[in-house]
């Protein structure tokens, strides 16, 4: 199969090769006079373009100083039930910081109140936990993952309340202390008449259940030390078959006992405050977003604006030297 080219004229092939290296050659020059021109613009400006440089370095570095923010974190522990007093008691403060209500705060004993910009609460997203040894949240949270929703039911405003720890997380202008800020917080979270007399009765169940669980465990000894004896004396297998059923029955009640003990005691250690903080980190600079950064980018910025406004005004004499012709 055949294909019929075109017959170019010589003369036409000649005349194409000399308009591309013609654009060729424009486009070079228009390359090498841009930065002609370029080097003249910073020839004449340069001095000015020195002069924002330091304006703007000046200027970042005075509002990154005044401009200045600190970051604080605590993670609590609702005991209790009390989730929902916790998250309404955050809503009530922050409002009275966000209307600056000084005398509030001072009440309650806030020292470095001016400073205080926001505080904000959010659940520490943790579903071992928040299951633990709960067998009815459990079997809700495999259900869920039937349905396929277990992110978004995790993230969902009602269930995240429940989760055991919470952030607190708070702003604030400047430096300030514990003893201003995070020990009238816990005094605040913890003023609850309420949840007080329910922690007074739950440490007293607790201390109860210690006390039993531990005369429980000195009688399991007790019978132990029992069937040690009469197993060396007794002779019948009969016997020792039925006795060893019993043995383990019991020794497995001690095991689980001893483990209730541990759990008693670690709760006897939690349940000291209704809103109990298990951490907290004071004074953390900001330096999200462009806190920190406003030294670098103001003279960046001033220029670029010198430039733009530069360009734009070559553009507007060439429009105007155009239509006066």
């Amino acid at each position: 199969m055949s294909t019929n080219l075109p017959n170019i004229p010589e003369e036409d092939r000649e005349i194409d090769l000399i308009q591309i290296s013609k654009k060729i050659g424009d486009f070079v020059d228009s390359i090498f006079l841009s930065l002609f021109e370029g080097f003249l613009f910073l020839k004449r400006n340069g001095i000015v373009l020195l002069i924002l440089l330091f304006l703007g370095l000046g200027t970042g570095v005075f509002l990154d100083n005044n401009r200045v923010s600190y970051e604080h974190e605590v993670i609590v522990m609702p005991n209790f039930g009390s989730n929902d007093y916790l998250y309404s008691k955050i809503t009530l403060l922050n409002s009275k910081i966000t209307e600056k209500d000084t005398v509030f705060l001072k009440v309650l004993g806030f020292k470095d109140i001016p400073e205080i910009k926001k505080i904000e609460i959010e659940p520490i997203i943790d579903v071992y936990k928040f299951v633990g040894n709960d067998s009815q949240r459990l079997d809700l949270i495999k259900l869920i993952a039937e349905d396929g929703g277990l992110s978004k039911a995790m993230l969902n405003k009602l269930t995240s309340k429940n989760y055991p720890f919470h952030s607190l997380k708070i702003s604030s202008s400047k430096l300030v202390t514990t003893e201003g800020l995070i020990n009238p917080l816990m005094r605040f979270l913890n003023n609850s008449e309420y949840y007080s007399k329910i922690q007074r009765e739950n440490l007293k169940n607790i201390k109860i259940k210690i006390k039993e669980n531990d005369s429980i465990i000195k009688q399991i000894d007790g019978l132990l030390n029992k069937y040690n004896i009469n197993s060396k004396r007794s002779n019948n297998n009969l016997v020792y078959y039925n006795e060893n059923l019993q043995l383990n029955d019991i020794i497995k009640t001690k095991e689980n006992l001893i483990i209730e003990q541990g759990n008693n005691r670690l709760e006897n250690i939690n349940f000291d405050k209704v809103i109990k903080d298990i951490s907290s980190v004071t004074n953390i600079k900001n330096v999200k977003s462009i806190n920190g950064k406003l030294k670098f980018i103001f003279p960046f910025l001033l220029i670029f604006i010198f430039l733009i406004s530069s360009m734009l005004l070559k553009f507007y004499q060439k429009l105007k030297a155009k239509y006066n012709k």
